[in-house]
């Protein structure tokens, strides 16, 4: 995992006791309750998180988890979606089409990314890249722009993301969440409590600073 980022996306060091079990966010970059969850965490939660990219559909697989972007729940999920951006002041929702789509590659990226200190800015890039800009994160290219825009080289992402190193520790990340229970994304765990949800971000900013009390 990494360190607990800061605002600016850059990875923070910590010393101490109460750095030795931070919030860990668990993320998929597919995922639009998560890309909202990404804008809001480091204001809401009130210290600094892991960010940890893993594969929402290595969790289906153990969970019989499925996306509701595909039911008839669809146009529902998209409208509540667009509500909260609006609500939580963020940009226009711009959907990528098709959406949703294969995130593999970005969340091998992030994966990256996360070996190079920069989760976060890539992260928040990529989300911005789908959510914001319409574009879809399938596409190699896209998720190229995200890595610039955190100063990762492109050619850089291309020979990471199919490096088994790579591969290995974001297939053992998603088994690590999901033998700690988690069932989907966005989840923010603190401690043994797992929040999962959007809508659950408060509940876990809560916890949060339960613990830093003691």
């Amino acid at each position: 995992m990494t360190e607990p980022a800061t605002p600016n996306g850059a990875e923070q060091e910590t010393g101490g006791e109460a750095a030795a079990d931070p919030p860990v966010f668990y993320f998929d970059l597919g995922s639009p309750y998560a890309w909202l969850t990404a804008e809001r965490i480091h204001d809401v939660l009130g210290e600094p998180a892991v960010w940890q990219p893993i594969l929402l559909g290595g969790i289906w697989q153990q969970t019989g988890g499925g996306s509701w972007a595909r039911t008839d729940a669809r146009a529902d999920g998209m409208a509540e979606i667009e509500r909260r951006a609006a609500g939580y002041g963020l940009l226009p929702v711009r959907w990528p089409d098709p959406w949703p789509s294969n995130s593999l590659a970005a969340m091998r990226a992030a994966t990256f990314a996360q070996q190079a200190g920069r989760t976060v800015a890539f992260a928040l890039a990529a989300f911005r890249q789908a959510f914001c800009a319409g574009r879809d994160l399938a596409e190699v290219d896209n998720v190229l722009i995200a890595a610039a825009a955190c100063e990762l080289h492109p050619n850089a992402i291309v020979k990471g993301i199919e490096t088994k190193s790579v591969k290995d520790r974001l297939r053992a990340a998603t088994e690590e969440a999901a033998a700690r229970g988690v069932i989907g994304v966005p989840t923010v765990a603190v401690g043994d409590q797992l929040f999962w949800g959007d809508d659950r971000l408060e509940d876990a900013a809560a916890a949060a600073l339960v613990a830093r009390r003691g």
